[in-house]
């Protein structure tokens, strides 16, 4: 394939991936309130109504209350299970850390049903407590990934020079390893936290209409109408995605957080 071609291909693939978006905010703007594309005028009443509205101000709410607690959870749940598994690396922290994984193995819809008959055995089903534990639990595997990433690029002679300095494992752990696996933490919560936001399964199943999020308003709007606010959170999660994802690729090592390896050493 010539570079032409090539270019030509990866043009196309582009352009395919952000039609979608393109008609998404076509849509968000659109004067009246239809789903039109191209949009009939230019308005950004619909953005307005999504901070204004008291039912998607409500919803927004409790999706950016529930993506902050879960993540809070995840990263709480991952950071002493990674640094568990990086410190003992036995059979035990092995099958912890498969245990850690093993949620994002499963189809969403197995564990949304699991945690609804959890539960509603324990009657707290309905709760927003619910849905903040589950998405947590559900969304512990990208903090717990990206958190070991982190672990395992440590200088193990940087451990043994401070000890050799006399510090105890107390003083290493927050003068060593801590600080330079702290960008790691905030790229693990970050990522849950865009996750959750968007998580839809889980959120429905475990807390229904009692506590209503943004993508289960999304979907409950259908049913009685179409509505250009659905296009603007649908450009409120990406402009959030963007906005997080940049910062990390901005100010953080993204390609290594996300697996690659290092061409410096």
């Amino acid at each position: 394939m010539t570079v032409v071609a090539r270019n030509i291909f990866i043009g196309l693939v582009l352009l395919f991936l952000a039609a979608p978006l393109v008609v998404i905010f076509g849509v968000s703007v659109n004067e009246p309130k239809r789903l039109l594309f191209p949009p009939d005028g230019f308005s950004l009443q619909w953005y307005v109504e999504l901070f204004q509205a008291s039912d998607w101000r409500n919803a927004l709410r409790n999706s950016v209350v529930i993506a902050l607690g879960a993540s809070t959870i995840a990263v709480s749940i991952a950071f002493p299970l990674a640094l568990y598994v990086w410190r003992k690396q036995n059979a035990l922290a092995k099958a912890l850390f498969g245990l850690g994984v093993a949620p994002f193995m499963l189809p969403p819809v197995i564990s949304a049903l699991g945690f609804m008959v959890f539960w509603i055995t324990i009657g707290f089903y309905g709760h927003i407590g619910a849905t903040m534990i589950s998405h947590g639990v559900f969304l512990v595997t990208l903090p717990l990934v990206t958190i070991s990433l982190g672990l395992d690029s440590i200088d193990k002679q940087l451990i043994e020079a401070s000890r050799t300095m006399g510090a105890d494992d107390r003083s290493v752990f927050r003068t060593v390893i801590f600080p330079l696996v702290r960008p790691y933490i905030i790229s693990g919560f970050a990522f849950a936290f865009v996750l959750s936001l968007n998580e839809y399964i889980i959120a429905y199943m475990v807390a229904g209409f009692t506590a209503e999020t943004l993508p289960i308003k999304i979907f409950n709007s259908l049913r009685y109408g179409y509505t250009p606010v659905m296009a603007s959170v649908a450009v409120f999660f990406v402009l959030t995605a963007v906005v997080v994802f940049g910062s990390i690729a901005r100010f953080g090592d993204l390609p290594r957080l996300l697996g690659a390896e290092r061409t410096d050493r």
